[in-house]
């Protein structure tokens, strides 16, 4: 089965509001509530380990600074809308925060982690008193593949935006897997007008939240630092750090609970960060049109989708460093004129570069990992237009672009499963003791 340009965006680049590991939560819990008869009085959330690690610590939009994958839980069943997809938490009150941080505090969520489920999963069951309803998230981050009430299974669309997208996802990472970084390139000759102005909404999106992270600096405030560096004269503005401040500005924002979407890539909001801003960062140092920034973007989501086809949704490494990063690093590469072969470059360096950078779980130090991606990103390109490219002799990387993005994948999927569970046991043995 064939795809085109179109069905990746449509599939791979959605706005998302907060985190995509607690929304994914509230998503399937609030799916389960919508068909529900009562208030819910009890929740059980059952979820795979990486959901579990990237939603211990990241702040949840609209609460005043709260995390938690029960308290996502409780919020998507008392306010979140299904409909609304990765942005189901939009129309939250005030009311329905109290009602979810009560049944917290009350002990009326109850979280499972499944220590060997593989892939991405969420399952909730929500009870009123009398009755009970269950919603269960697979593959995609908004993707609800079943919903049932007091065991009897209903039509998705009852409890969700979407009916179960999983095959349709499996054709389309299949398709992507058999493509060259040739034939990536050559799909931006399908981009059409539509297209342009969904990644421009995508640009739109992801600036608001850099603009405010600038503004307020919040969570870490990594990129109102930068920027202030700048202005103390202490660094240089370049174009380097033109991506480096304008990404983890927009991170600070999305980490530190900013009510605000970012248009995500690949299922992750700070994906679609990575991938988008350090292009248009870039403008202000060249001399370019619109068009050619917006078909720079639809490469790097292109990229991005390809990386993660190998290495799954979540991971031990960090995919905004080595999927996200190497989409952006094609896209400043083609922006900046390069060739295959200088694309291929900027790809093969900066894998070689950050292919180390775990996945700790989603936090506000998240921030300095998209300050790094974002730069190296930047500064890949630029040494492979510069005639510098790391040859295939050289640990994991391979001879095409294409066969390095693969062993990116393998090192995921098959080398590091023992260092995502250390990481997690990590990460728990701090919950645990009070830190």
């Amino acid at each position: 089965m064939s795809f085109c340009v179109k069905d990746i965006l449509r599939m791979q680049v959605a706005p998302a509001l907060g985190c995509t590991e607690p929304v994914a939560v509230a998503l399937a819990a609030a799916a389960a509530s919508a068909v529900l008869p009562g208030r819910p009085e009890r929740i059980d959330l059952w979820v795979d380990p990486n959901i579990y690690k990237n939603g211990l610590a990241v702040v949840i939009p609209g609460t005043g600074g709260l995390s938690g994958l029960d308290l996502a839980g409780a919020l998507g069943a008392f306010g979140g809308d299904p409909a609304q997809g990765l942005e189901v938490l939009a129309p939250l009150t005030e009311e329905a925060v109290q009602s979810a941080k009560a049944m917290v505090r009350d002990g009326g969520v109850t979280l499972h982690l499944l220590q060997e489920q593989r892939g991405l999963f969420i399952r909730a069951e929500v009870y009123d008193g009398s009755h009970v309803a269950e919603a269960v998230v697979r593959d995609m981050h908004d993707n609800v593949v079943a919903v049932s009430l007091d065991g009897a299974a209903l039509p998705v669309g009852q409890g969700a935006a979407r009916a179960d997208r999983s095959a349709d996802a499996a054709r389309l990472e299949a398709w992507i897997k058999s493509l060259t970084l040739e034939d990536l390139i050559r799909l931006l000759d399908d981009l059409d007008g539509d297209d342009r102005e969904f990644l421009m909404e995508g640009v739109r999106t992801n600036v608001r939240l850099a603009e405010h992270g600038l503004k307020y600096g919040p969570g870490l405030g990594i990129g109102k630092a930068l920027d202030r560096l700048v202005r103390q004269k202490l660094i240089c503005r370049d174009m380097v750090l033109a991506a480096r401040i304008l990404t983890s500005a927009a991170s600070d924002a999305r980490m530190g609970g900013v009510k605000l979407p970012a248009m995500s890539s690949a299922g992750s909001g700070n994906h679609g960060l990575t991938a988008i801003l350090p292009i248009w960062a870039i403008r202000e140092f060249i001399v370019c049109d619109e068009k050619s920034v917006l078909d720079a973007m639809a490469l790097s989501h292109l990229v991005t989708a390809y990386v993660k086809a190998h290495t799954g949704r979540l991971s031990a490494i960090c995919g905004c460093s080595v999927a996200a990063g190497a989409g952006a690093s094609a896209g400043v590469a083609y922006l900046l004129g390069g060739n295959l072969s200088h694309i291929a470059g900027a790809i093969k360096n900066i894998t070689e570069d950050l292919a180390g950078v775990i996945c700790d779980g989603a936090k506000a130090g998240c921030s300095l990992k998209l300050a790094t991606a974002a730069g190296t990103a930047v500064q890949a390109a630029l040494f492979s237009l510069q005639g510098i490219n790391v040859m295939a002799t050289d640990g994991i990387i391979g001879a095409s672009p294409e066969q390095t993005m693969q062993n990116i994948g393998t090192l995921s999927t098959e080398g590091m499963i023992e260092t995502d569970r250390t990481i997690l046991k990590i990460m728990l043995e701090k919950r645990f003791s009070g830190f």
